[in-house]
């Protein structure tokens, strides 16, 4: 068999062998659901299940496109190995299930769930190619691929990046709407790359931004709507070491963040047999694992119908909570956020030297300089269904969250190294090691919910559950117990003397379902 054809070749056996699922029961209720069809499990007209050929992609990337021998996701059914190596009593965690790459498996979730990547790493480290790869398996050749790849320079200009007016119509047409535009392929395609986005200019980065974010492209009141699209983006460094500083909201519309950690010359072997026999991975890609446009938009519902539990989903809501609390940046209640005191401009030093009292290491808010917005959280829930659905489960499980919530946090979730907590013996490290010190922060965040019992003993969440039930027919007499119920809870959670991130939240939920109770009842008086 020629190399070529090795290169191109593809496991038979499972990617994830497990138990079938148990066939289904006749229900009558059947009769009324139409043709019985779990593309989950069997795929569509008998084909490869979506999920299986993801991992195939997988599989076929990390050992024979991209060598990467990191697996940094790692899953475990039972207690890992484990080795303390060196001085600093550095940890080998051998797992004790199918574990990943994360420089591999993020770009793949990317691509499934069309969000958007960005590489960050030295020169060379494969975050291009990688990119590229993508492209090829979203069914573009690779030519096609490399020439719709955008370079960030200084000189980018937005008609570089977008395209430019016809020269006739500039000079004929007697209004500007009749000025048609020679619109960029790169804008059309369904696979985006741009290569150093940190070299882009201010300017030409504001008229990114609205591709990125609003899927349209706009030049002399001339619209040009982009299909949706995954995204990937590749900087040397991602602390503003471009010709550029990258603007916020342009950052804020990056979805996860990958690190291209360095190359093990262990594979060098590798790297050879490629340049002895002129062969490139994007180039042998094998046919089998590229997906049509359609198979994409399977890919998108099924991720989507993954489920996620109440009982992750809260431990989520309580890891949120803990960091946008502050409680000496305002007077009134709900402005007691760290946003309150960053639109005030006020110097973090100066907010911090305000002392409270609170224990500023078990507190996990007293890391952090800011909160998590309303789109890194639905970050994390897509790419957490999406992890658990390459994964083969129906369902989202902690580790799943535990695994992907600190690429999608790397860059959102800003550190005060000036902290206690990274002062304290073995944290020093996690100054550097985001996604290390992401997951620790997860942890203790998990223990800490363990520790309060929440979830069994959690009566914000049975008042919540009680009002979803909806306030039709609910008497008043039953509309008072309630609000008193509420300002009992109030009333003894205030007699503690400290006031930390979730109970803030907690209280915040306890006065919209005291308003929402009080108008209700003002309501059914006034009838």
């Amino acid at each position: 068999m020629a190399l070529r054809d090795l290169f191109q070749r593809l496991s038979q056996a499972p990617t994830n062998p497990h138990t079938a699922p148990v066939s289904r029961q006749f229900d009558v209720a059947d009769l009324y659901r139409g043709p019985v069809s779990d593309t989950a499990a069997t795929g569509t007209g008998g084909g490869l299940p979506l999920d299986e050929k993801l991992r195939q992609a997988y599989f076929w990337i990390v050992n024979t496109a991209i060598i990467s021998p990191h697996y940094d996701v790692e899953y475990n059914t039972e207690q890992p190995r484990s080795f303390v190596l060196g001085d600093s009593k550095s940890r080998l965690t051998l797992p004790s299930s199918q574990s990943y790459s994360s420089f591999v498996l993020l770009p793949l979730l990317t691509f499934a769930t069309r969000r958007k990547c960005l590489f960050i790493g030295g020169p060379g480290r494969g975050k291009t190619a990688s990119a590229l790869l993508m492209g090829v398996l979203g069914g573009y050749p690779v030519r096609e691929v490399r020439r719709a790849m955008l370079h960030g320079h200084p000189q980018m200009t937005i008609a570089d990046l977008l395209g430019n007016p016809l020269p006739a119509d500039l000079v004929n047409a007697q209004d500007i709407k009749d000025i048609r535009i020679a619109w960029r392929g790169w804008l059309d395609m369904r696979v985006k790359i741009i290569d150093e986005y940190n070299r882009i200019p201010t300017r030409t980065q504001s008229a990114l931004l609205t591709v990125m974010g609003d899927n349209y492209a706009e030049i002399m009141d001339q619209i040009h709507e982009c299909p949706e699209a995954a995204w990937f983006l590749t900087a040397n460094d991602d602390q503003g070491g471009g010709t550029y500083q990258v603007i916020e909201a342009l950052r804020d519309r990056i979805d996860v963040v990958v690190q291209a950690l360095a190359f093990n010359p262990r594979f060098l072997s590798d790297l050879v047999t490629r340049i002895e026999e002129r062969i490139r991975p994007e180039e042998v890609v094998p046919k089998q694992i590229i997906f049509t446009e359609t198979e994409i938009d399977r890919l998108q519902d099924e991720i989507r119908a993954v489920a996620l539990p109440v009982q992750v989903r809260r431990r989520l809501e309580f890891f949120t909570s803990q960091f946008e609390f502050c409680e000496v940046a305002g007077e009134q209640f709900e402005y007691k956020t760290k946003d309150t005191a960053r639109l005030a401009g006020v110097e973090w030093a100066t907010l911090t030297a305000r002392d409270t009292g609170r224990d500023k290491i078990k507190d996990l808010g007293c890391q952090t300089r800011n909160g998590l917005s309303v789109r890194a959280l639905m970050t994390i829930i897509h790419y957490a269904k999406a992890i658990a659905y390459f994964r083969g489960n129906p369902e989202v499980e902690l580790e799943d969250l535990r695994q992907i919530l600190p690429f999608v946090l790397f860059d959102k979730l800003v550190q005060d190294v000036d902290a206690p907590f990274f002062e304290s013996p073995g944290n020093t490290a996690f100054r550097s090691d985001r996604v290390g010190w992401l997951r620790r922060v997860f942890d203790l965040s998990c223990a800490e919910y363990d520790r309060l019992n929440l979830d069994r003993d959690d009566p914000v969440a049975q008042l919540a559950s009680e009002f979803r039930l909806g306030l039709d027919g609910v008497a008043e007499s039953e509309v008072a117990s309630r609000l008193v119920k509420i300002e009992r809870l109030i009333t003894d959670w205030a007699r503690g003397n400290k006031l930390y991130g979730h109970l803030y939240d907690d209280m915040l939920k306890l006065k919209y379902l005291h308003q929402r109770y009080t108008n209700y009842l003002r309501w059914l008086k006034t009838r």
